[in-house]
C-alpha cells in the first residue's frame, strides 16, 4: 500500500502520510488514489475540490454543514497550517473535543475529518496553499460554524491574535448552537 494511516484521539479523524517517491528530480506522490485510499479505511466519494491561498495568521473556521455535511480529506501543498478537527456531533462521547496536526509541504500528511465535525486551520508560514476535497458541494445556505476561541473547547493554538474573516468572527460558542443546528452523532 501506498500510505499509511494513523488514529488521532477523535474517532474516525485520521492523519494519512502518501508514499513519496523523490529524487534529484524532486518528488512523486498520489494526493488520492480512490482504491487504496477506501482500503485504508477513507470512503467517501468526493465531488468538489477547494483550493485556499492565505497569508501568516490567517484563522479560517470552525465550518460545517448540517443538511450537507462534508467529509473532508486535507493537504497543504504549500506552507504549512495546524489543521484541527472538533466533534460536534451531540450524543458523540468525544463532544466538544478537537485534535490537530501540523500539515505542511515538508511533511506531505493530509487529515481526513469524517462528517459530523467543524473544521479550521490556522496558517504558519507565509504564502501557504491548502487544497481540499469534499464528499459534498458547498450550500452557502447550510453553511454553519463554531467560534474558533470556544473557552469549552479550548483548542491548544500555536499562535495567538489571528486574522479572521468577519463572519468567522461572529460564531457562536458550541454550547450557545441550538441542538437542531448540530448534527447527531450515529453510532457504527
Amino acid at each position: 500500500m501506498s500510505i499509511s494511516v494513523e488514529k488521532t484521539s477523535l474517532p474516525g479523524v485520521l492523519v494519512v502520510q502518501p508514499r513519496v517517491f523523490g529524487d534529484q528530480r524532486g518528488f512523486f506522490l498520489e494526493t488520492f488514489h480512490r482504491e487504496k485510499y477506501r482500503a485504508a479505511g477513507i470512503d467517501r466519494n468526493f465531488v468538489q475540490d477547494n483550493h485556499s491561498h492565505s497569508r501568516k495568521g490567517t484563522l479560517r473556521g470552525f465550518h460545517y454543514q448540517l443538511v450537507h455535511p462534508q467529509a473532508k480529506l486535507i493537504t497543504a501543498v504549500r506552507g504549512e497550517i495546524f489543521d484541527v478537527a472538533v466533534d460536534i456531533r451531540k450524543g458523540s462521547p468525544t463532544f466538544g473535543k478537537w485534535t490537530g496536526v501540523h500539515l505542511s509541504e515538508e511533511n506531505k500528511r493530509q487529515l481526513f475529518i469524517p462528517e459530523g465535525f467543524a473544521h479550521g486551520f490556522l496558517v504558519l508560514s507565509p504564502d501557504t496553499d491548502v487544497i481540499y476535497k469534499c464528499s459534498e458541494l458547498y450550500n452557502q445556505e447550510d453553511e454553519h460554524g463554531v467560534i474558533w476561541s470556544d473557552p469549552q473547547i479550548a483548542v491548544e493554538w500555536p499562535a495567538g491574535d489571528p486574522i479572521l474573516s468577519d463572519k468567522d468572527k461572529s460564531f457562536s460558542r458550541l454550547s450557545e448552537i441550538p441542538q437542531s443546528l448540530l448534527p447527531v452523532y450515529q453510532q457504527g
